[in-house]
């Protein structure tokens, strides 16, 4: 019975891709919160996310993880490293040196510490180049996680998300049905009877033509890959001037989550 969880993290548990009513985002993380207050009673469950967009596993460990601790919650979802790997000649064995020491500290201080693997990049344009190096990396999250005793909420084996429909436009990023299928598949990590299965069948889509193919990835380019690329140059990061969502309210989550809909 999980009373208090804290997510820790980057876009990925910010929530990106996901918006609510007001442009603020949703995502996995607080989707699972909902998840885990259902099982509690009525105000007895205390949920905050600390993730901030495009931050590198340094920065997460510099300015989220100390509060992490300090809360000291029953769970705490750590994904970070991400960021560190996607960006040209990093080390995934010493972004994982790095990446156990956040794992020591946050075990010392939470009930339970539950890490996250790397998505399969293999249908990602411009990402796929990397599918070794994230595969790599993910081997040292599973290790770190088997020394630990922490449970693993593995996004690679999710053969769902595999569908375009599971990412933004972007392709970076989930979709609020992407994010939902993370959701629960972070409660079956934890053993919980969940309300859908994560990996549902999507329903069936019209083939796609190759002109269809080739004009989404022009639009691709032009809209998200160019500026990502422009910002990288500019040593610039989306989480810049962003603040942490801080504590929030399951009914709060449940009343955005019902706006969008």
């Amino acid at each position: 019975m999980i009373a208090s969880y804290v997510a820790v993290g980057d876009s990925f548990t910010e929530g990106v891709g996901d918006p609510g009513p007001d442009g603020a985002f949703v995502g996995w993380a607080d989707r699972f919160a909902v998840l885990l207050a259902d099982r509690r009673p009525e105000g007895d469950f205390n949920y905050t996310n600390l993730a901030v967009r495009g931050k590198l596993l340094d920065q997460i460990m510099e300015d989220q993880l100390p509060r992490a601790v300090e809360l000291a919650p029953d769970l705490v979802s750590f994904c970070a490293g991400g960021n560190d790997i996607l960006r040209p000649g990093t080390d995934p064995d010493e972004v994982a040196e790095r990446f156990e020491r956040a794992i020591s500290a946050l075990t010392a201080a939470a009930g339970t510490v539950m890490v996250t693997t790397g998505f399969d990049t293999r249908g990602v344009p411009v990402l796929k180049h990397l599918r070794g190096k994230i595969a790599t990396y993910n081997g040292h999250v599973r290790a770190v996680a088997d020394r630990y005793g922490c449970p693993v909420l593995d996004l690679w084996s999710l053969k769902s998300i595999q569908d375009r429909r599971a990412w933004d436009g972007d392709r970076l990023h989930l979709s609020p049905e992407g994010h939902t299928r993370v959701a629960l598949r972070g409660g079956q990590a934890l053993g919980l009877e969940v309300p859908a299965d994560p990996e549902q069948p999507w329903p069936l889509l019209p083939p796609r033509g190759t002109l269809d193919v080739r004009r989404d990835d022009v639009h691709w380019a032009r809209e998200y890959l160019v500026p990502w690329i422009g910002r990288r140059l500019r040593g610039e990061s989306s989480g810049d001037h962003v603040t942490a969502k801080g504590t929030l309210s399951p009914d709060d989550i449940r009343m955005r989550i019902a706006a969008v809909a």
